[in-house]
């Protein structure tokens, strides 16, 4: 863990099955368990720290972008499978996900997340509480959802795609985990609708993209709705033990941003941790990946872990 001025800066330790080469030139280049891609990455503006005769030697599949948003991948060798399988384990929780290549550039997990997994895992396993209920927002294939449920919490999983869902349910299977509660919705309906119901969770976890749409074609935009958001999810959280993650992707979000939405929400809040996530590649470039903010609440009698990313 590097820190700067109170900010942390994170990276993953644990990944066996995931590697990020190099990156630059506005690409990355990154191994998935045998599998080794070369990606778009507009935040890699730097030069790359290894020829381009070695990223052609080195890749397997390559992205060749036809608009902003959608692309085709490129194989050197045709046979090679359209998807395949990855585990990650921290110690505490071991899972499996599938990985595909879909035409958005994505692979079905963004691996800079396993910080934030191995603080979920570790929070869980010190709540008091038997078993703590837990609640994925954007929850995308469900990385965070199964690292919560292996960890011994009874989770929620909420997204807006049904077919993400469906993959997030098969890398459930994959993991051995079950009972994971799947809901296809809006996620700042659902969050309004459980503050009516009274429900109220020990984690949340909110993952959100700056552009989406939900299942009724409800219309999310980052800076527009994070706010409402955060107030409402502040008031699910149990007020005994609980903890809340809150990660951005969006270029212009920083970590102060991310502080002042958290502590706007919760002015009592305590133990706040804001910073960015980043891999680092191989060749000793850092890559920047988005920002978070986080903050628990262990039992007074509870000695909170000793977090070591």
């Amino acid at each position: 863990m590097l820190a700067t001025n109170g900010i942390q800066l994170l990276t993953p330790r644990h990944w066996k099955d995931y590697e990020l080469i190099d990156c630059g030139d506005f690409e990355k280049l990154e191994r998935f368990g045998d599998v080794v891609l070369i990606r778009p990455e507009p935040q890699a503006v730097w030069p790359k720290a290894l020829p381009e005769a070695e990223w052609v030697k080195r890749h397997d599949i390559r992205f060749k972008g036809r608009s902003a948003t959608s692309g085709d991948w490129i194989k050197k060798n045709p046979r090679l499978p359209d998807r395949w399988y990855i585990g990650y384990n921290n110690g505490d929780v071991d899972i499996k996900l599938r990985l595909a290549l879909t035409s958005f550039k994505h692979v079905g997990v963004f691996p800079e997340q396993a910080v934030n997994w191995d603080y979920i895992s570790e929070t869980v396993n010190s709540f008091q509480i038997k078993q703590p209920k837990v609640l994925n927002l954007f929850a995308y294939t469900g990385g965070a959802s199964l690292v919560s449920r292996a960890a011994g919490a009874d989770t929620t999983h909420v997204d807006s795609i049904k077919q993400v869902i469906t993959w997030a349910n098969e890398n459930r299977e994959l993991s051995g985990l079950s009972d994971i509660r799947w809901m296809v919705e809006d996620a700042l309906k659902f969050v309004k609708r459980e503050l009516k119901r009274g429900n109220r969770y020990n984690g949340i976890i909110l993952d959100p993209p700056a552009y989406g749409h939900g299942p009724k074609g409800e219309k999310w935009k980052l800076e527009d709705h994070i706010a409402d958001m955060m107030r409402d999810v502040v008031q699910l959280l149990d007020p005994e033990e609980h903890f809340l993650i809150l990660n951005t992707y969006s270029l212009g979000f920083s970590a102060v941003i991310v502080e002042n939405l958290v502590k706007m929400a919760k002015p009592e809040v305590q133990n706040l941790e804001t910073g960015e996530l980043y891999l680092e590649a191989a060749m000793g470039n850092k890559l920047p990946l988005g920002v978070f903010g986080k903050f628990r609440k262990l039992a007074a009698t509870q000695t909170p872990p000793s977090y070591s990313p």
